[in-house]
């Protein structure tokens, strides 16, 4: 059998797929959420093997549940995104039901993951596809344990790569978040983020002043006295950013 969880904010939709599915004997459906908090608990608890997960939810969205998730199954995603945003859906191998759907498309996409199983790789690179695409998000959703924390963008002091992770200083504490520092220099406003180091990604507005040190070397003093290393290059894309010559 194939475990599966039904993620949509949609009542109707979710009735839908539920109608559709009876006609798969092999599918199990051993849960409904209606966000991706509800979600989080059910794939923790229910470990499906499927999941059917809308993209545009209240609270936390498709992409971003999946970005917190230790381990991701198999995925069909359900979305009403325009054609632009589609394409990154075509260029990998994740398969999507374009709402509203039919019975035949829905049957297509279940005999192509009985085929192919899940596919992890191709979902992670469609989620750095899909970020890279759009404007900058205004936040940064993480896990607390067993929670999950919205972080907005105005909260956080500066990012740094730690291993597989970055680590994301706010006013409020220290967060992990599995992803790349390069990812975040990327997709934060360029304006407002700037890579003072190789490691280190800084919000200019918590910036105090520029401090020198020994030989040629400064530091970014920042507005609670933490004290941050300057590279050369970083220095130099700091005076940049601040339209100091």
């Amino acid at each position: 059998m194939i475990r599966t969880l039904l993620i949509d904010d949609e009542p109707l939709a979710r009735q839908l797929l539920r109608d559709y599915l009876r006609s798969s004997p092999d599918i199990e459906i051993v849960g409904e959420c209606n966000d991706g908090f509800e979600a989080m608990k059910a794939i923790q608890e229910h470990k499906p093997d499927l999941l059917f997960l809308d993209i545009q939810m209240p609270k936390i969205s498709g992409f971003e549940l999946l970005e917190l998730l230790d381990e991701i199954p198999g995925v069909i995603f359900t979305t009403a995104f325009d054609e632009y945003a589609l394409k990154a859906f075509e260029a990998s191998a994740t398969d999507y039901l374009l709402k509203p759907f039919s019975a035949e498309r829905l049957s297509k996409a279940l005999d192509k993951f009985r085929q192919q199983g899940k596919k992890v790789k191709q979902t992670e690179e469609l989620i750095e596809k899909v970020n890279s695409d759009n404007s900058p998000s205004d936040r940064i959703v993480v896990k607390n344990g067993a929670d999950i924390r919205i972080i907005p963008l105005t909260e956080i002091r500066y990012l740094e790569a730690y291993d597989d992770y970055v680590k994301i200083f706010t006013k409020t504490g220290m967060f992990l978040k599995k992803q790349t520092l390069q990812h975040f220099e990327s997709a934060l406003d360029a304006n407002s983020f700037v890579r003072i180091h190789r490691s280190i990604l800084l919000n200019l507005k918590e910036l105090s002043r520029i401090e020198p040190a020994e030989k040629d070397n400064h530091f970014a003093v920042l507005a609670d006295k933490s004290r941050l290393p300057l590279s050369r290059t970083g220095y130099l894309k700091l005076k940049a950013a601040l339209g100091i010559k």
